[in-house]
């Protein structure tokens, strides 16, 4: 029995890590499905949610009154949700170059995005975080896809401003993140990108369904391109710099947070997994958003049974000792996250592993117990 739980966990862990992207680069590679990009201009909503964002709203204005995009063809709405730190005094500030102020109560960031999309009159819906910066042809790039009328969607390309007080954090956050554009541009090659980062994307209008509370809306918005009969592709020039979060728990609690909520939204785009209509992308969901965030169980099993089975034979000993190591240096890295030492990723590695996975772990308890999180304080990196 214990065997049969250690090999069935070690293959579950190994297909997630391994064989899942091995698979999709493969894949990538022989069945490339090519889409018609142009240098369009179509009428662009730029919609961005805050809430309290004083401290980024002003350099985030400049920014995208700032891009490479004509400006009778580009209009930004805000959506402030109930803030009460002078967000919405900066943002009228702003009114006399073209940027629309929604002042709503608290409601969440769901009800936020809705009301300005509703608000809103462009053909493009770009989306995007307060605090993120986009590269000056950022949306010229995000556009350029919806040449093709089979495109529906475009995830953009999530890149990091800059080292942070956590520099751990941000070095496993930056190899995660590393590799998971990689996977992207795979996906696209020869079908879909699994889903966007809410730093920057894009859908078209007519795509749009209104955000439900309780979930991510950057997978919600953009999964719910390809549930209805559209592409939605990644575009690795349509860059946004985003810095991370400035503390190791900071980070924790954002990603609690986003796991708990893209549980419940791969629930509610659970039709997507069925195989027989959508594909192969059934087996990216559900590879990617689903054994990836709960493979904190195999690994949990495998922690608790490979000490057990030490008897059994060398590799069962090589197992256990490197089970052990690599615990060893993600507490290391715990304990030495705000010395140099502790931004190396030798620590910084393993310690974002055993954090990410015990908040998916803390996320998926959250969705047993039908938690829902609708809405937080935004965890600003200090200037």
């Amino acid at each position: 029995m214990r065997l049969m739980l250690f090999w069935g966990a070690a293959a579950l862990a190994a297909y997630t890590y391994i064989g899942f992207p091995l698979l999709v680069v493969l894949r990538g590679l022989v069945r490339q499905r090519s889409y018609r990009s142009a240098a369009i201009e179509p009428t662009v909503s730029l919609i961005i949610a805050a809430h309290n964002e004083a401290k980024s709203i002003r350099g985030k204005l400049e920014n995208v009154l700032a891009l490479d995009y004509p400006a009778h063809r580009l209009e930004v709405v805000i959506a402030s949700d109930g803030s009460t730190d002078g967000t919405d005094a900066i943002v009228q500030e702003y009114a006399g170059r073209g940027v629309r102020l929604l002042s709503l109560p608290r409601q969440g960031k769901a009800p936020a995005l809705n009301a300005a999309v509703a608000a809103s009159t462009g053909e493009i819906l770009v989306f995007s975080d307060a605090n993120s910066i986009y590269a000056p042809q950022a949306i010229r790039a995000l556009v350029r896809p919806f040449a093709d009328p089979a495109v529906g969607g475009v995830a953009g390309n999530q890149c990091y401003l800059k080292q942070g007080a956590a520099g751990k954090v941000n070095a496993g956050e930056h190899s995660y993140w590393d590799f998971d554009r990689k996977l992207k541009e795979y996906e696209s090659r020869a079908g879909n990108t699994i889903s966007a980062t809410g730093a920057i994307y894009a859908i078209r209008r007519t795509l749009f369904q209104p955000v439900p509370g309780g979930v991510t809306d950057d997978f919600t918005l953009s999964t719910g391109v390809i549930a209805q009969g559209r592409r939605l592709v990644f575009a690795p020039d349509a860059i946004a710099y985003e810095p991370v979060s400035g503390t190791s728990e900071a980070e924790f609690a954002r990603k609690v947070r986003v796991i708990t909520r893209g549980l419940r939204a791969v629930q509610l785009r659970s039709e997507l997994l069925n195989p027989f209509r959508y594909g192969f992308y059934a087996l990216q969901l559900f590879s990617h958003k689903v054994l990836r965030r709960l493979v904190v169980l195999p690994l949990l099993v495998l922690a608790l049974v490979t000490p057990l089975l030490w008897a059994k034979g060398r590799l069962y000993r090589l197992a256990a000792l490197a089970e052990a190591l690599f615990a060893g240096l993600a507490a290391a890295g715990y304990g030495l996250q705000h010395t140099p030492l502790g931004r190396k990723k030798p620590f910084a590695i393993p310690f974002y592993f055993v954090m990410v996975n015990f908040a998916a772990l803390l996320a998926a308890l959250n969705v047993v117990r039908g938690r829902k999180i609708e809405r937080w304080e935004p965890q600003r990196v200090a200037e």
